[in-house]
């Protein structure tokens, strides 16, 4: 709102939280031929942006030490790609772990597992089911797109299958079955109280 309430008096800036500072200083530099009422209401648009700011500081700082105090939520972030919010998540939303009597059954809870149709006797894979808890399944699909970043971007070890179904499947397709690798792999860890170790946890 305020990115655009300044555009409108030739104050451009790109998109993003980064860029706030330099449409304050903007607001601020009374050489900028700004009328006194854009300059009021911007200003009351950015106190708000840093009340806001300052809030949501704080909630992650609370969310990031309860994540640390809670052993189920502490031993799924030693995974790549989970972070406070998912295990949190994964603690708060998902029924005990130990009552999926396998990881792919959690994955299918999840709605991670493609849907299967069958045409002439003969069973075919199609997309996602997006059955199950939506929130958990959005969150590990974020985080396996952050491990394919950091795949891509650094070429991290002990990934070649990842590194194979990139160059042949579309970015989306592989993180869904990272996606489902990583929730099989977090019932593995945590129906048997291990942190992550390798891929091979994940299998």
């Amino acid at each position: 709102m305020t990115r655009g309430h300044l555009a409108e008096h030739g104050i451009v800036a790109p998109q993003g939280a980064i860029q706030v500072k330099r449409l304050a200083d903007a607001v601020e530099d009374e050489n900028i031929g700004l009328p006194a009422g854009v300059r009021e209401l911007a200003k009351v648009y950015l106190v708000q942006i840093e009340d806001l700011s300052a809030k949501i500081a704080a909630l992650d700082r609370q969310m990031k030490g309860a994540a640390k105090e809670a052993e189920a939520a502490r031993r799924a972030q030693t995974m790549p790609g989970v972070g406070p919010i998912t295990a949190l998540a994964i603690e708060t939303f998902a029924p005990d772990l130990n009552c999926f009597r396998r990881g792919r059954d959690f994955a299918a809870w999840l709605g991670l597992v493609p849907k299967q149709t069958s045409t002439c006797g003969k069973p075919r894979l199609g997309k996602t089911s997006k059955m199950g808890q939506r929130d958990i399944r959005r969150l590990l699909i974020s985080g396996a797109m952050a491990v394919l970043q950091a795949v891509k971007r650094f070429g991290k070890p002990h990934n070649d299958w990842l590194i194979s179904m990139l160059e042949r499947k579309p970015r989306m397709l592989v993180a869904v079955a990272l996606a489902n690798k990583m929730a099989r792999g977090l019932w593995a860890m945590v129906t048997k109280q291990e942190d992550y170790r390798n891929p091979a946890a994940m299998s």
